[in-house]
């Protein structure tokens, strides 16, 4: 069961909220080594591939008027896209957990309350935001994107007027690993983004705007982690917030941020087990996952995250270089297929080829030459199965 139609407004709001995250902060702080310069142009260049491969990704399913896991079916068969839409909760369910967890923790260094408690008040929040729904969350995600707008630039003016003395803050990292973990975050979304094109009332102008308006978001986060590291020393959300003396402000961020970020992961969960198994209600099935998701950042230790967006790369930068290829360049549906076979082996080599390539440092990341060389591949293989096809055709007739 689908929302009704949402303005270009609604997604614009909707890919605000889902910028303005800890977790991009976060891995924001893992770039301050580099320094100002460096650190921008691997921030703004992984962006840029990531939000290109993003806006892809909503155009196909706004224009099929189809879910991220109904489209995954153009290229890789009815079962064959089960696979991605299990390997898709599983990491929107991670998501859940990870940033709860982020949220909780940060929440407790900036007011004492335990930490379990701050994983209940989030997860129960969560709970709210899906049960109010995408479309109709309206004037809510309006005040709560104006908030967080307003605070973030508080935020950025206080940490602005330290003093830079701890550029080193942090793990020293190459600048095609920062490439890597700025084009992670957007192509985290790749198995989201058609779940609120798909209702779009002009499709093309939402993909588009959910990509400018995310990527600009997401860079800035990505920056202020970055700048906080620098001016601060700190790689803690929570230090960073006290020794920027934000106080309930900071609190309002983590927890607003933590919220309107993360509801998207649970939703999208309960979308893409309703891509598997139809008849599940995707709104009780995103709650389920949210309470999941609450349990487990109340269980486990989830402190470091570069190893789980490395996977995320693996499984779908592949999966959406064979996506774009087929849809664009070949006009191909195999969506009445059970399995594509071809197209589900290029995968595999594709995934492979992404953890061979994380081993070598390289300028760009190790996503766009992925994608370059699966995208060639799966337009090389399908020419020479037409041109094959051809020749045992006209065969009979030569002489």
């Amino acid at each position: 069961m689908q929302d009704k139609q949402t303005s270009v407004f609604d997604n614009a709001l909707i890919w605000f909220g889902a910028g303005v995250s800890l977790a991009e902060i976060l891995t924001g702080t893992y770039f301050a080594p580099l320094g100002f310069r460096k650190g921008i142009t691997a921030v703004l260049l992984g962006h840029l591939i990531g939000c290109t491969l993003f806006y892809l990704a909503g155009l196909i399913g706004g224009e099929v008027r189809r879910s991220s896991m109904e489209t995954v079916k153009m290229s890789f068969g009815q079962k064959g896209s089960v696979f991605f839409a299990l390997l898709n909760i599983f990491q929107l369910v991670g998501w859940t957990a990870i940033m709860i967890y982020d949220g909780a923790f940060a929440a407790e260094g900036a007011l004492h309350a335990g930490t379990w408690l701050w994983c209940l008040v989030i997860g129960g929040l969560i709970v709210v935001w899906i049960l109010i729904g995408v479309k109709n969350l309206g004037r809510l995600n309006i005040a709560a994107m104006s908030a967080l707008f307003l605070l973030t630039i508080v935020l950025c003016v206080v940490i602005s007027q330290g003093t830079g003395a701890a550029s080193s803050a942090g793990e020293r990292i190459s600048f095609g690993a920062a490439v890597e973990l700025s084009v992670a975050m957007p192509l985290s979304w790749l198995p989201l983004i058609s779940d609120y094109t798909r209702t779009a009332e002009k499709p093309k102008k939402a993909a588009a705007v959910s990509a400018v308006v995310y990527g600009s978001v997401s860079c800035w986060m990505y920056l202020i982690g970055m700048s906080a590291a620098i001016f601060t020393g700190e790689t803690s959300i929570a230090a960073i917030m006290v020794k920027a003396g934000l106080g309930i402000a900071g609190l309002l961020i983590i927890v607003l941020s933590t919220v309107t970020t993360t509801f998207m992961d649970a939703y999208s969960a309960g979308v893409s087990t309703e891509s598997i198994w139809p008849k599940f209600n995707e709104k009780w099935i995103g709650i389920g996952a949210a309470v999941l998701g609450t349990i487990a950042a109340m269980l486990f230790p989830m402190d470091n995250i570069t190893n789980f967006l490395y996977l995320i790369g693996s499984v779908f930068a592949p999966m959406i270089a064979i996506q774009i290829v087929d849809y664009f360049i070949l006009k191909k549906d195999s969506s009445e297929e059970m399995f594509n076979v071809r197209n589900l082996a290029l995968w595999t080599v594709g995934f492979i080829l992404y953890r061979i390539l994380m081993t070598v440092d390289l300028p760009i990341g190790s996503t766009l030459p992925d994608m370059l060389l699966t995208g060639l591949l799966c337009f090389s293989v399908e020419r020479v199965r037409v041109l094959s096809k051809k020749h045992l055709v006209e065969s009979p007739y030569e002489h």
